[in-house]
């Protein structure tokens, strides 16, 4: 299975999603060097809050990139060129926040970006997207929650980490 790619959604309803945490997405041209790439073209790079992509990014490296930047402090943010460091606490929260994110996005959806997760080579405790999401993320969530990024419905606040 082939992962979505970024030309394959609306860009601008990605863009709109973004900018309400303050993101900047910037859309290169095909080929293209892609800025802030930490595992290299056609991945999404990241410097600052400004997100980058291509037509051929796939749309959870989009969603992951730009959930790093949401995900990291302040501090972290402000230096921010390329590698997002974090723990493994904030990791799994930023994988949370992409399944989160992917579902406001309509042309993506749950099973789409969960299947895009598995396809690409995440790696979970339960074997898959799903079943960590469904079985196993409490404590992601509950991370998300306490830096008020997740509303007490699950729901994204729009606010950056502080």
């Amino acid at each position: 299975m082939s992962v979505l790619l970024c030309r394959e959604i609306d860009h601008h309803a990605l863009a709109a999603l973004l900018q309400r945490f303050g993101l900047q997405l910037h859309i290169l041209a095909d080929e293209a060097p892609i800025p802030g790439s930490w595992f290299g073209e056609p991945e999404a790079g990241i410097i600052g809050q400004d997100i980058y992509l291509r037509g051929d990014t796939p749309v959870h490296s989009a969603l992951h990139e730009s959930c790093h930047v949401i995900c990291m402090d302040g501090v972290r943010r402000r230096q921010l060129h390329t590698n997002a460091g974090g723990d493994y606490d904030e990791e799994n929260a930023v994988n949370y926040l992409e399944i989160t994110l992917a579902c406001q996005l309509p042309e993506v959806g749950y099973a789409r970006i969960l299947a895009d997760m598995d396809a690409w080579g995440y790696s979970f405790r339960l074997g898959s997207a799903q079943a960590w999401f469904e079985q196993d993320a409490s404590d992601a969530r509950a991370w998300l929650q306490d830096q008020g990024l997740l509303n007490a419905q699950g729901q994204p606040t729009w606010r950056l980490r502080a």
